[in-house]
Protein backbone atom coordinates (compact mmCIF):
# COMPACT_ATOMS: atom_id res chain seq x y z
CA UNK A 1 0.00 0.00 0.00
CA UNK A 2 2.92 2.14 0.77
CA UNK A 3 4.11 2.08 -2.52
CA UNK A 4 0.26 2.42 -4.59
CA UNK A 5 0.47 5.50 -2.05
CA UNK A 6 3.36 7.17 -3.44
CA UNK A 7 2.50 6.67 -6.83
CA UNK A 8 -0.36 8.49 -6.70
CA UNK A 9 1.14 11.37 -4.65
CA UNK A 10 4.97 11.16 -6.32
CA UNK A 11 7.56 11.89 -3.82
CA UNK A 12 6.22 13.12 -0.99
CA UNK A 13 7.02 11.16 1.96
CA UNK A 14 4.67 9.45 3.67
CA UNK A 15 5.14 7.72 6.92
CA UNK A 16 3.44 5.04 8.63
CA UNK A 17 1.11 6.35 10.78
CA UNK A 18 -0.07 8.45 7.83
CA UNK A 19 -1.28 4.94 6.38
CA UNK A 20 -2.57 3.97 9.30
CA UNK A 21 -4.85 6.80 10.19
CA UNK A 22 -6.26 6.47 6.70
CA UNK A 23 -7.03 2.37 7.18
CA UNK A 24 -8.61 3.76 10.20
CA UNK A 25 -10.65 6.07 8.53
CA UNK A 26 -11.49 3.39 5.69
CA UNK A 27 -12.92 1.27 8.22
CA UNK A 28 -15.06 3.79 10.23
CA UNK A 29 -16.37 5.05 7.01
CA UNK A 30 -17.82 1.60 5.90
CA UNK A 31 -18.79 0.64 9.12
CA UNK A 32 -20.90 4.06 9.70
CA UNK A 33 -21.95 4.12 6.16
CA UNK A 34 -22.68 0.57 6.11
CA UNK A 35 -25.26 1.21 8.52
CA UNK A 36 -25.78 4.84 9.83
CA UNK A 37 -27.97 5.29 6.74
CA UNK A 38 -30.40 2.68 7.85
CA UNK A 39 -30.66 3.55 11.69
CA UNK A 40 -32.79 6.53 10.60
CA UNK A 41 -34.69 4.61 8.40
CA UNK A 42 -35.07 1.46 11.18
CA UNK A 43 -36.67 4.63 13.65
CA UNK A 44 -38.71 5.72 10.99
CA UNK A 45 -40.46 2.89 10.27
CA UNK A 46 -40.63 1.98 13.61
CA UNK A 47 -42.18 5.17 14.81
CA UNK A 48 -44.75 5.01 11.82
CA UNK A 49 -43.45 8.00 9.69
CA UNK A 50 -43.25 10.24 12.91
CA UNK A 51 -40.55 13.22 11.69
CA UNK A 52 -39.98 14.02 15.64
CA UNK A 53 -38.08 10.95 16.50
CA UNK A 54 -35.86 10.87 13.89
CA UNK A 55 -34.84 14.88 14.57
CA UNK A 56 -34.98 14.45 17.81
CA UNK A 57 -32.59 11.34 17.47
CA UNK A 58 -30.05 13.77 15.49
CA UNK A 59 -30.57 16.62 17.54
CA UNK A 60 -29.35 14.84 20.12
CA UNK A 61 -26.39 13.34 17.94
CA UNK A 62 -25.42 17.14 17.43
CA UNK A 63 -25.99 18.37 21.31
CA UNK A 64 -23.48 15.75 23.13
CA UNK A 65 -21.08 15.07 19.90
CA UNK A 66 -19.41 19.08 20.57
CA UNK A 67 -20.14 18.69 24.45
CA UNK A 68 -17.79 15.44 24.08
CA UNK A 69 -15.95 16.99 21.91
CA UNK A 70 -14.71 19.46 24.46
CA UNK A 71 -14.05 17.20 27.13
CA UNK A 72 -12.44 15.01 24.85
CA UNK A 73 -9.81 17.58 24.57
CA UNK A 74 -9.09 18.13 27.49
CA UNK A 75 -8.72 14.27 28.33
CA UNK A 76 -6.10 14.42 24.89
CA UNK A 77 -4.26 17.29 26.08
CA UNK A 78 -3.67 15.33 29.63
CA UNK A 79 -3.73 11.87 28.33
CA UNK A 80 -3.00 10.79 25.07
CA UNK A 81 -4.83 11.27 21.27
CA UNK A 82 -4.61 7.98 20.48
CA UNK A 83 -6.45 6.99 23.98
CA UNK A 84 -9.27 9.53 22.98
CA UNK A 85 -9.49 7.96 19.25
CA UNK A 86 -9.92 4.47 20.82
CA UNK A 87 -12.81 5.84 22.80
CA UNK A 88 -14.46 6.95 20.25
CA UNK A 89 -14.53 3.63 18.43
CA UNK A 90 -15.35 1.97 21.45
CA UNK A 91 -18.28 4.26 21.91
CA UNK A 92 -19.77 4.00 18.56
CA UNK A 93 -19.31 -0.08 19.01
CA UNK A 94 -21.50 0.17 21.99
CA UNK A 95 -23.77 2.31 19.67
CA UNK A 96 -24.89 -0.39 17.18
CA UNK A 97 -24.37 -3.05 20.08
CA UNK A 98 -27.10 -0.92 22.06
CA UNK A 99 -29.22 -0.96 18.77
CA UNK A 100 -28.86 -4.72 18.29
CA UNK A 101 -29.91 -5.13 21.62
CA UNK A 102 -32.91 -2.71 21.93
CA UNK A 103 -34.13 -4.43 19.03
CA UNK A 104 -37.80 -3.33 17.78
CA UNK A 105 -38.12 -0.94 21.09
CA UNK A 106 -35.52 1.16 19.34
CA UNK A 107 -37.72 4.34 18.25
CA UNK A 108 -38.52 4.46 21.74
CA UNK A 109 -35.06 5.08 22.73
CA UNK A 110 -34.28 7.57 19.83
CA UNK A 111 -32.29 10.60 22.75
CA UNK A 112 -30.22 8.19 24.45
CA UNK A 113 -28.97 5.98 21.06
CA UNK A 114 -28.45 9.66 19.92
CA UNK A 115 -26.91 10.54 22.33
CA UNK A 116 -24.36 7.46 22.70
CA UNK A 117 -23.40 7.82 18.78
CA UNK A 118 -22.89 11.99 19.94
CA UNK A 119 -20.41 10.81 22.36
CA UNK A 120 -18.69 8.27 20.24
CA UNK A 121 -18.54 10.98 17.03
CA UNK A 122 -17.04 13.83 19.71
CA UNK A 123 -14.52 10.93 21.06
CA UNK A 124 -13.81 9.55 17.63
CA UNK A 125 -13.17 13.14 15.58
CA UNK A 126 -11.78 15.01 18.20
CA UNK A 127 -9.04 12.71 17.55
CA UNK A 128 -8.79 12.16 13.95
CA UNK A 129 -9.13 15.55 13.34
CA UNK A 130 -5.88 16.44 15.52
CA UNK A 131 -4.00 13.64 14.08
CA UNK A 132 -4.79 14.34 11.10
CA UNK A 133 -3.12 17.49 11.47
CA UNK A 134 -0.14 16.19 13.69
CA UNK A 135 0.32 13.34 11.34
CA UNK A 136 0.17 15.43 7.83
CA UNK A 137 2.26 18.37 6.40
CA UNK A 138 1.24 21.24 3.86
CA UNK A 139 3.13 18.86 0.99
CA UNK A 140 0.77 16.05 1.83
CA UNK A 141 -2.68 17.37 3.59
CA UNK A 142 -4.45 17.87 0.09
CA UNK A 143 -3.22 14.25 -1.08
CA UNK A 144 -4.31 13.01 2.61
CA UNK A 145 -7.97 14.64 2.61
CA UNK A 146 -8.06 13.51 -1.20
CA UNK A 147 -7.72 9.86 -0.22
CA UNK A 148 -9.60 9.69 2.73
CA UNK A 149 -11.99 11.16 0.53
CA UNK A 150 -11.42 8.48 -1.74
CA UNK A 151 -12.03 5.88 1.01
CA UNK A 152 -15.27 7.29 2.11
CA UNK A 153 -16.41 7.32 -1.27
CA UNK A 154 -15.62 4.01 -1.63
CA UNK A 155 -17.43 3.26 1.90
CA UNK A 156 -20.68 5.14 0.77
CA UNK A 157 -20.17 3.36 -2.34
CA UNK A 158 -20.53 -0.77 -0.84
CA UNK A 159 -21.93 0.05 2.41
CA UNK A 160 -25.74 1.47 1.91
CA UNK A 161 -26.02 -1.15 -1.56
CA UNK A 162 -24.64 -3.73 0.41
CA UNK A 163 -27.22 -3.12 3.65
CA UNK A 164 -29.92 -2.32 1.38
CA UNK A 165 -29.56 -5.46 0.11
CA UNK A 166 -29.19 -7.67 2.89
CA UNK A 167 -32.11 -5.79 4.48
CA UNK A 168 -33.98 -6.82 0.93
CA UNK A 169 -33.31 -10.34 0.99
CA UNK A 170 -34.05 -10.94 4.32
CA UNK A 171 -36.55 -10.63 6.98
CA UNK A 172 -36.24 -6.43 7.87
CA UNK A 173 -35.14 -7.18 11.59
CA UNK A 174 -33.06 -9.74 10.74
CA UNK A 175 -31.43 -7.84 7.77
CA UNK A 176 -30.52 -5.13 9.78
CA UNK A 177 -29.41 -7.07 13.09
CA UNK A 178 -27.04 -8.16 10.08
CA UNK A 179 -25.79 -5.13 9.40
CA UNK A 180 -25.39 -3.49 12.83
CA UNK A 181 -22.77 -6.44 13.63
CA UNK A 182 -20.78 -6.17 10.76
CA UNK A 183 -20.67 -2.82 11.61
CA UNK A 184 -20.09 -3.74 14.88
CA UNK A 185 -17.02 -5.98 13.66
CA UNK A 186 -15.92 -3.01 11.69
CA UNK A 187 -14.99 -0.76 14.94
CA UNK A 188 -13.32 -3.58 16.45
CA UNK A 189 -11.11 -3.95 13.47
CA UNK A 190 -10.87 -0.02 13.86
CA UNK A 191 -9.57 -0.35 17.62
CA UNK A 192 -6.97 -3.13 16.81
CA UNK A 193 -5.45 -0.77 13.78
CA UNK A 194 -5.30 1.96 16.70
CA UNK A 195 -3.07 0.01 19.22
CA UNK A 196 0.03 0.91 16.51
CA UNK A 197 -0.21 4.26 16.41
CA UNK A 198 2.38 5.95 17.59
CA UNK A 199 1.50 7.20 21.09
CA UNK A 200 0.78 11.00 21.04
CA UNK A 201 1.33 12.76 24.14
CA UNK A 202 0.39 16.31 24.99
CA UNK A 203 1.52 18.73 27.86
CA UNK A 204 0.33 22.04 28.91
CA UNK A 205 -2.96 24.07 29.73
CA UNK A 206 -6.07 23.50 28.12
CA UNK A 207 -6.92 26.86 26.87
CA UNK A 208 -10.38 26.13 25.25
CA UNK A 209 -12.12 29.49 26.24
CA UNK A 210 -8.38 31.36 25.11
CA UNK A 211 -9.04 30.13 21.50
CA UNK A 212 -12.73 30.69 21.37
CA UNK A 213 -11.78 34.46 22.08
CA UNK A 214 -8.80 34.26 19.14
CA UNK A 215 -11.19 35.00 16.87
CA UNK A 216 -11.24 38.50 17.68
CA UNK A 217 -7.62 38.58 16.95
CA UNK A 218 -7.05 36.52 14.04
CA UNK A 219 -9.22 37.62 11.52
CA UNK A 220 -8.36 33.98 9.58
CA UNK A 221 -9.78 32.05 12.48
CA UNK A 222 -12.61 34.01 12.79
CA UNK A 223 -13.80 33.84 9.30
CA UNK A 224 -12.93 29.72 8.96
CA UNK A 225 -15.22 29.73 12.18
CA UNK A 226 -17.72 31.03 10.26
CA UNK A 227 -17.60 29.11 7.26
CA UNK A 228 -18.03 26.27 9.61
CA UNK A 229 -21.13 27.61 11.21
CA UNK A 230 -22.48 28.06 7.92
CA UNK A 231 -21.53 24.63 7.06
CA UNK A 232 -23.29 23.56 9.83
CA UNK A 233 -26.35 25.19 9.17
CA UNK A 234 -27.06 23.29 5.86
CA UNK A 235 -25.73 19.63 6.93
CA UNK A 236 -28.59 20.15 10.51
CA UNK A 237 -31.51 18.98 8.15
CA UNK A 238 -29.94 17.82 5.21
CA UNK A 239 -27.92 14.96 6.78
CA UNK A 240 -31.40 12.81 7.66
CA UNK A 241 -34.22 14.55 5.32
CA UNK A 242 -32.77 13.41 1.73
CA UNK A 243 -32.78 9.99 3.51
CA UNK A 244 -36.06 10.07 4.44
CA UNK A 245 -37.11 11.37 1.04
CA UNK A 246 -35.71 8.52 -0.97
CA UNK A 247 -37.17 6.05 1.27
CA UNK A 248 -40.55 7.99 1.16
CA UNK A 249 -40.50 8.13 -2.93
CA UNK A 250 -39.10 4.30 -3.06
CA UNK A 251 -40.29 2.33 -0.02
CA UNK A 252 -37.41 0.26 -0.75
CA UNK A 253 -34.12 0.29 1.43
CA UNK A 254 -32.00 -1.33 -1.33
CA UNK A 255 -33.34 1.68 -3.51
CA UNK A 256 -31.96 3.76 -1.61
CA UNK A 257 -28.78 1.98 -1.01
CA UNK A 258 -28.26 2.56 -4.71
CA UNK A 259 -28.77 6.22 -4.15
CA UNK A 260 -25.76 5.88 -2.12
CA UNK A 261 -24.01 3.60 -4.58
CA UNK A 262 -24.31 6.49 -7.21
CA UNK A 263 -23.57 9.70 -4.57
CA UNK A 264 -20.43 7.85 -3.56
CA UNK A 265 -19.40 6.61 -6.88
CA UNK A 266 -19.09 9.76 -8.42
CA UNK A 267 -17.82 11.00 -5.32
CA UNK A 268 -14.92 8.28 -5.66
CA UNK A 269 -13.80 9.73 -9.31
CA UNK A 270 -14.58 13.08 -8.24
CA UNK A 271 -12.17 12.80 -4.88
CA UNK A 272 -9.11 11.47 -7.37
CA UNK A 273 -9.75 14.29 -9.40
CA UNK A 274 -9.96 17.01 -6.99
CA UNK A 275 -6.90 15.46 -5.16
CA UNK A 276 -4.75 15.73 -8.31
CA UNK A 277 -6.02 19.14 -10.29
CA UNK A 278 -7.05 21.58 -7.31
CA UNK A 279 -3.93 23.31 -5.64
CA UNK A 280 -3.82 25.89 -3.43
CA UNK A 281 -4.39 28.80 -6.05
CA UNK A 282 -7.35 27.29 -7.39
CA UNK A 283 -8.78 26.73 -3.95
CA UNK A 284 -11.68 29.48 -3.47
CA UNK A 285 -12.62 29.00 -6.56
CA UNK A 286 -13.25 25.22 -6.21
CA UNK A 287 -15.47 25.94 -3.31
CA UNK A 288 -17.52 28.37 -4.88
CA UNK A 289 -18.23 26.16 -8.06
CA UNK A 290 -18.96 23.12 -5.59
CA UNK A 291 -21.44 24.73 -3.39
CA UNK A 292 -23.19 26.66 -6.35
CA UNK A 293 -23.72 22.74 -7.35
CA UNK A 294 -24.79 21.58 -4.35
CA UNK A 295 -27.83 24.48 -3.98
CA UNK A 296 -28.36 24.68 -7.52
CA UNK A 297 -29.04 20.67 -7.34
CA UNK A 298 -31.75 21.00 -4.63
CA UNK A 299 -34.24 22.66 -7.27
CA UNK A 300 -34.28 19.74 -8.74
CA UNK A 301 -35.54 17.21 -6.24
CA UNK A 302 -37.79 20.08 -4.60
CA UNK A 303 -39.82 20.76 -8.09
CA UNK A 304 -40.40 16.98 -8.43
CA UNK A 305 -39.20 14.55 -6.18
CA UNK A 306 -39.18 11.23 -7.96
CA UNK A 307 -36.38 8.59 -8.22
CA UNK A 308 -34.99 9.58 -11.08
CA UNK A 309 -34.62 12.84 -9.94
CA UNK A 310 -33.18 12.12 -6.75
CA UNK A 311 -30.67 9.29 -8.41
CA UNK A 312 -29.49 12.66 -10.63
CA UNK A 313 -29.27 14.90 -7.17
CA UNK A 314 -27.23 12.33 -6.32
CA UNK A 315 -24.71 12.08 -8.65
CA UNK A 316 -24.31 16.09 -8.40
CA UNK A 317 -23.80 16.32 -5.26
CA UNK A 318 -21.21 13.31 -5.18
CA UNK A 319 -19.49 15.51 -7.70
CA UNK A 320 -19.92 18.79 -5.89
CA UNK A 321 -18.47 17.89 -2.06
CA UNK A 322 -15.01 16.39 -3.34
CA UNK A 323 -14.86 19.83 -5.10
CA UNK A 324 -15.52 21.78 -1.94
CA UNK A 325 -14.34 19.45 0.96
CA UNK A 326 -10.16 18.80 -0.71
CA UNK A 327 -9.58 22.68 -0.57
CA UNK A 328 -12.07 23.62 2.15
CA UNK A 329 -10.69 20.86 5.07
CA UNK A 330 -7.07 21.71 3.59
CA UNK A 331 -7.59 25.76 4.45
CA UNK A 332 -8.71 24.78 7.35
CA UNK A 333 -6.41 23.15 8.56
CA UNK A 334 -3.54 25.61 7.07
CA UNK A 335 -5.27 28.25 9.05
CA UNK A 336 -4.72 26.63 12.44
CA UNK A 337 -1.39 25.66 11.48
CA UNK A 338 -0.51 29.36 10.91
CA UNK A 339 -2.34 30.66 13.87
CA UNK A 340 -1.18 31.53 17.51
CA UNK A 341 0.52 29.06 19.08
CA UNK A 342 -0.65 26.47 16.65
CA UNK A 343 1.87 23.77 17.70
CA UNK A 344 0.47 23.91 21.50
CA UNK A 345 -2.76 24.41 20.82
CA UNK A 346 -3.76 22.52 17.96
CA UNK A 347 -6.48 20.47 20.39
CA UNK A 348 -8.39 23.61 20.88
CA UNK A 349 -8.52 24.61 17.48
CA UNK A 350 -10.34 21.76 16.51
CA UNK A 351 -12.70 21.46 19.47
CA UNK A 352 -13.34 25.17 18.61
CA UNK A 353 -13.87 24.49 15.07
CA UNK A 354 -16.35 21.25 15.91
CA UNK A 355 -17.88 23.38 18.51
CA UNK A 356 -19.29 26.24 15.92
CA UNK A 357 -19.85 23.08 13.08
CA UNK A 358 -21.94 22.03 16.07
CA UNK A 359 -24.26 25.15 16.60
CA UNK A 360 -25.10 25.29 13.33
CA UNK A 361 -26.12 21.82 13.03
CA UNK A 362 -28.54 21.93 16.10
CA UNK A 363 -29.63 25.75 15.12
CA UNK A 364 -31.17 24.11 11.86
CA UNK A 365 -32.88 21.12 13.38
CA UNK A 366 -34.12 22.94 16.12
CA UNK A 367 -35.79 25.12 13.56
CA UNK A 368 -36.91 21.72 11.76
CA UNK A 369 -38.67 20.81 14.31
CA UNK A 370 -40.25 24.36 15.27
CA UNK A 371 -41.21 24.20 11.13
CA UNK A 372 -43.35 20.65 11.40
CA UNK A 373 -44.70 21.77 14.56
CA UNK A 374 -46.75 24.51 13.55
CA UNK A 375 -46.86 23.93 9.46
CA UNK A 376 -48.11 20.67 7.76
CA UNK A 377 -44.19 19.10 7.03
CA UNK A 378 -45.33 18.72 3.47
CA UNK A 379 -45.23 22.23 2.62
CA UNK A 380 -42.77 23.64 5.35
CA UNK A 381 -39.98 21.12 4.50
CA UNK A 382 -39.29 22.00 1.18
CA UNK A 383 -38.78 25.88 2.36
CA UNK A 384 -36.56 24.54 5.22
CA UNK A 385 -34.36 22.62 2.53
CA UNK A 386 -33.93 26.04 0.18
CA UNK A 387 -33.27 28.09 2.97
CA UNK A 388 -30.67 25.75 4.73
CA UNK A 389 -29.32 24.14 1.26
CA UNK A 390 -28.29 27.98 0.35
CA UNK A 391 -26.14 28.02 3.46
CA UNK A 392 -23.48 26.65 2.31
CA UNK A 393 -23.13 29.37 -0.04
CA UNK A 394 -21.43 31.38 3.07
CA UNK A 395 -18.51 29.00 3.17
CA UNK A 396 -17.46 30.69 0.32
CA UNK A 397 -18.37 34.42 1.21
CA UNK A 398 -16.15 33.65 4.09
CA UNK A 399 -13.20 31.42 2.93
CA UNK A 400 -12.98 34.06 -0.13
CA UNK A 401 -11.82 36.57 2.92
CA UNK A 402 -9.03 34.35 3.87
CA UNK A 403 -4.96 35.01 2.86
CA UNK A 404 -2.77 32.58 3.48
CA UNK A 405 1.63 32.96 3.30
CA UNK A 406 2.09 31.95 -0.20
CA UNK A 407 4.70 29.48 -1.40
CA UNK A 408 7.19 32.08 -2.34
CA UNK A 409 7.51 32.58 1.38
CA UNK A 410 6.07 36.35 0.61
CA UNK A 411 3.67 37.62 3.30
CA UNK A 412 -0.03 37.90 1.56
CA UNK A 413 -1.52 37.97 5.32
CA UNK A 414 -4.59 40.50 5.50
CA UNK A 415 -3.41 43.59 7.14
CA UNK A 416 -5.47 43.41 10.23
CA UNK A 417 -4.08 40.05 11.02
CA UNK A 418 -0.73 41.30 10.42
CA UNK A 419 -1.22 44.29 12.62
CA UNK A 420 -2.40 41.82 15.34
CA UNK A 421 0.44 39.48 15.49
CA UNK A 422 2.68 42.64 16.04
CA UNK A 423 0.57 44.10 18.68
CA UNK A 424 1.05 40.70 20.64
Amino acid sequence: MHKTLQTVIGKTEINRDLILLLVIGGLYSLGIYLSNTFVNIYLWKQADGNYFTIAFYNLAIFILQPVTFIIAGKIAKKVDRVIVLRLGVIFLSLFFLMVLMIGENAAYFNILLGSLLGIGYGFYWLAFNVLTFEITEPDTRDFFNGFLGVLQSFGGMIGPFSAGFIISKMEANIGYSTIFTVSFILFICAVICSLFLKRRPAEGVYLFRRIVQERKKNKNWSRILNAHLFQGFREGIFLFVITIWVYIVTQSELSLGMFNLYFSGFSFVFYFLATKLIKPPTRKKAILIGSLMLYLSLFIIISHASYLTLIIYGIIIGIAYPIVNVPYISMTYDVIGKAWKAAELRIEYIVVRELFLNIGRVTSIIFFILGITFWETENIIPILLIVFGAMHLGVYFFVRQIYLTGPNKKEVLIKDQVSDEKNR
